[in-house]
């Protein structure tokens, strides 16, 4: 047995914690089965953003009419767009393994990790024991149980990845943030998009109104069926065809010539072995932690996906700098991620931060402010008639509650209120802050000019 002051299983966010760790001196083991670098390096936010910004340049192309801009596509090369986005992918991983390899004080287990008991970490036979212990072992796509699936060739948001030619058509089951995004990208690539969601409508962590005009500019593009709900799946020699039931009751047939299945995600812990330790999990297998991110075993932590409080690189960035700083440097802070923005990069783009309006009236009086894109001066120069903001204050105390953008540079836009929220909420925040015009941020303060008691 190898003895450790540190283990950290998973080099996504885990890797914070290793470097802060042997930047301090102490003696660092890091266990990855690979690719180095975590989910958002390989497998989610960096890819599929690289081929989504290519996607939004087609599309741009594509609506330049109602400008009064005659425009063309010529020719999409799937393969050199693909292709330019698995090296920047092994670029990031190159550099994630030079920093370990120049690292003094850290040891690389390439393999999966697995408790022997508390604090003991085996690997393909050798054991590590560290003094304390870091889960960061991220999440990865879930597979619903849909009847003759495992008889197909179906796609995940990481296999498909490695596509070498564009699909001819894709039946998208799922309609979240993988599947949006992903039915934008393809159907900018000239693939016939065809996106099947069980609920009634689309991103249901949005607001309700988001969801409908995301939906409707979706459809203008492709295929898109609420409330139909896969029962079975099968080959018919040129494809697939998935058979669904709606919300009616009806049994319809949809056929294309692959499949993505983009229905959530689920945490790694099961492959863990966390039975031989201490450490407990909640009913869908999200490994349990208190406020500073400490698993029920003392000594051990749980920071990212795993622990399924907010499943965004950024905010399990945060978590792996608090839960290093705490358990490093003997602090005792909160991971506070009430105001956790996050952004769907579909077309048209959608960000989001704080409450719902739904959850912030449950137990408060609020204000509702809406402004949409057309009625700024610069919404109205890029021709935006469909997206909007809104905006959603408590009413005794003028704090930001939340605040949620459907249109273009919506994450962009949306980072002034989310500095705004964790710098104390108030109102003033910002719109004591002069907006230059005609600039799209003047949409912010529209919105929170528009408050009305609904």
């Amino acid at each position: 047995m190898k003895k450790y002051d540190v283990v950290v299983i998973g080099s996504g966010c885990g890797m914070t914690i290793a470097d802060e760790a042997a930047g301090h001196g102490l003696k660092v083991a890091v266990v990855d089965k690979g690719p180095l670098g975590g989910t958002c390096l390989n497998l989610g936010c960096i890819p599929s953003k690289m081929l989504i910004y290519a996607a939004d340049r087609a599309v741009e192309v594509q609506e330049a009419a109602r400008l009064g801009i005659e425009a063309d596509i010529r020719r999409i090369d799937f393969a050199s767009i693909m292709g330019r986005m698995r090296q920047s992918v092994k670029e990031g991983q190159d550099h994630v393994r030079r920093g370990i390899a120049e690292a003094e004080n850290i040891d690389l287990y390439e393999g999966t990790g697995r408790f022997a008991a508390d604090y003991t970490v085996e690997v393909d036979g050798q054991e590590l024991r560290g003094e304390r212990v870091f889960i960061a072992s991220g999440s990865r796509p879930f597979i619903p149980p849909v009847k003759g699936l495992e008889s197909v060739a179906y796609l995940t948001n990481e296999t498909v990845l490695q596509l070498e030619e564009k699909p001819e058509s894709l039946i998208i089951i799922g309609g979240g943030y993988i599947a949006v995004e992903y039915g934008h990208f393809f159907a900018a690539m000239g693939t016939r998009v065809t996106i099947l969601e069980m609920a009634d409508r689309l991103v249901l962590a949005e607001e309700p109104e988001i969801a409908e005009v995301l939906e409707k500019q979706l459809s203008l593009r492709m295929e898109v069926h609420t409330g139909s709900a896969a029962e079975e799946v099968k080959g018919d020699g040129h494809g697939v065809v998935v058979a669904v039931k709606t919300s009616g009751g009806q049994r319809r047939e949809f056929s294309a010539r692959g499949i993505l299945m983009a229905v959530g995600r689920r945490p790694n812990a099961d492959l863990l072995k966390l039975e031989n330790t201490g450490v407990d999990t909640d009913q869908k297998g999200f490994i349990k932690v208190n406020e500073y991110l400490e698993t029920s075993r003392e000594g051990i932590f749980a920071v990212g996906d795993v622990n399924g409080l907010q499943m965004f690189t950024h905010a399990a960035n945060r978590q792996a700098a608090v839960v290093a700083d705490n358990a490093l440097h003997g602090k005792r802070a909160r991971v506070d991620l009430s105001v956790t923005p996050h952004a769907v990069y579909s077309h048209p783009q959608i960000a989001s931060v704080g409450l719902t309006e739904e959850k912030a009236r449950k137990d408060r009086r609020i204000l509702v402010g809406r402004a949409s894109y057309f009625g700024v001066a610069k919404g109205e120069a890029m021709m935006e008639e469909h997206g909007f903001a809104k905006a959603i204050v408590d009413k005794k105390s003028r704090r930001l509650l939340g605040f949620h953008i459907i249109g273009p540079f919506a994450p962009e836009l949306i980072q002034e209120v989310t500095n705004a929220m964790a710098s104390g909420g108030k109102m003033d925040h910002i719109l004591n802050g002069m907006h230059i015009h005609p600039a799209l941020n003047e949409l912010i303060e529209a919105a929170l000019g528009n408050l009305a008691e609904v």
